[in-house]
Formats: C-alpha cells, structure tokens, sequence
C-alpha cells in the first residue's frame, strides 16, 4: 500500500506544481504587476483567482485536484491502521 500512496503522492505534487506555475504564467500574461504581486503574496493570489476567475480557473482546478490525491495518499497510507500498541 506505500508504494499506491507514493504514487498518488507524486501524482498529487506534480498536479500542484503544474497549476502552480500554469497560476502564475496566467497572472503575468495578465500584466506584470498580477504576476509579481502573485509570486510575492498569497492574497495577491486569492485576488487574482476571483477577479480574473476566467483566466485563473483550469490553474486553480488543476492544483486543487492535486491536493485531491494529497489526500487519497494520506487515506491510503494510514487507511485502516488502527492502534497498534
């Protein structure tokens, strides 16, 4: 089972490192300022996701379906190990 989770773990990272860059390619087509502003602040980020949402949609679903399969690893990896004192 470590090795599925290690693989929904790669998976997942390399989706969030994807929409990652693919986020901050779309807010530096939008201008400069969106694009610095998002690699140096988060909420710059937030604003640029819910006032440009046509721009930053695919980015922002591609990385959030990375975290998707985050969670489908951590779910595999302790999926039915209780305590084992």
């Amino acid at each position: 089972m470590e090795i599925i989770a290690l693989i929904l773990l790669g998976i997942g990272a390399l989706m969030s490192i994807v929409g990652g860059i693919w986020f901050l390619v779309a807010a530096f087509q939008t201008s400069i300022g969106w694009g610095i502003g998002c690699l140096l602040c988060g909420f710059v980020g937030i604003a640029f996701l819910f006032m440009h949402w046509d721009a930053a949609k695919k980015p922002f679903l591609v990385s959030l379906g990375g975290g998707v399969f985050y969670v489908l690893a951590g779910v595999v990896a302790g999926g039915g190990s209780g305590s084992s004192y």
